[in-house]
């Protein structure tokens, strides 16, 4: 499968729509997180929103979405786009809330304006919570957008997975399960070395 290039093409598909959903849900979820964070009006509007769409099984609206937007690779992207959303969300407000209020009140001392505040206070406070919920988000995402292949059976990964299943084709599965095992230790050793390099003062393994 590797020397032929299938396997090449399989990983791609998948990665591909994994990169597209977590763009999508984290890049909104790293915004509302922060502002929720920032703002306690906001997230006394939005927090009872995410409470309550949180704890639904994302795969569970799978079939909606089939309904609204049809075959295709959109409901698989939305998927895994929702699964992103709410860890970076939830980690980033967490990141702002517990930056300790006399860096805010200093901030302030010293006539820092908002977009100040944010560069120099917020978002470095902020980025190990941060971190923790793109690793929580990847791996979540990762974990769906195979799922969502092996229920759709779309290609990718997991729509190779299906289809050995049904042909008992078992080298073809160990093969694309041991890729699948590569890429979740090659997602985790990329975050921890960006880790490394955006937060060098926090502790590996520490709190």
């Amino acid at each position: 499968m590797v020397r032929s290039g299938e396997m090449l093409g399989l990983t791609g598909t998948t990665l591909s729509r994994l990169l597209i959903g977590l763009t999508l849900g984290g890049s909104v979820g790293l915004i509302v997180g922060l502002v929720m964070g920032w703002s306690d009006q906001v997230r006394t509007a939005i927090d009872p929103i995410i409470s309550a769409i949180h704890p639904v099984p994302k795969l569970a609206l799978l079939p909606l979405l089939l309904i609204i937007f049809g075959l295709g690779d959109l409901p698989g992207i939305l998927i895994v786009a929702m699964a992103a959303f709410f860890p970076m969300a939830i980690n980033s407000m967490a990141g702002v809330r517990q930056i300790p209020a006399i860096h805010f009140e200093v901030a302030q001392n010293y006539g820092a304006g908002r977009r100040q505040v944010f560069k120099r206070i917020v978002w470095p406070g902020s980025l190990p919570f941060t971190l923790a919920g793109a690793r929580l988000a990847l791996n979540t995402g990762f974990v769906l957008t195979i799922a969502v292949e092996i229920i759709l059976a779309q290609g990718g990964l997991g729509g190779v997975i299906w289809l050995v299943w049904q042909t008992l084709k078992t080298q073809r599965l160990y093969a694309t399960l041991i890729v699948i095992s590569i890429l979740g230790v090659s997602f985790n050793a990329l975050l921890r070395f960006v880790s490394r390099r955006l937060i060098p003062w926090q502790p590996e393994g520490g709190s």
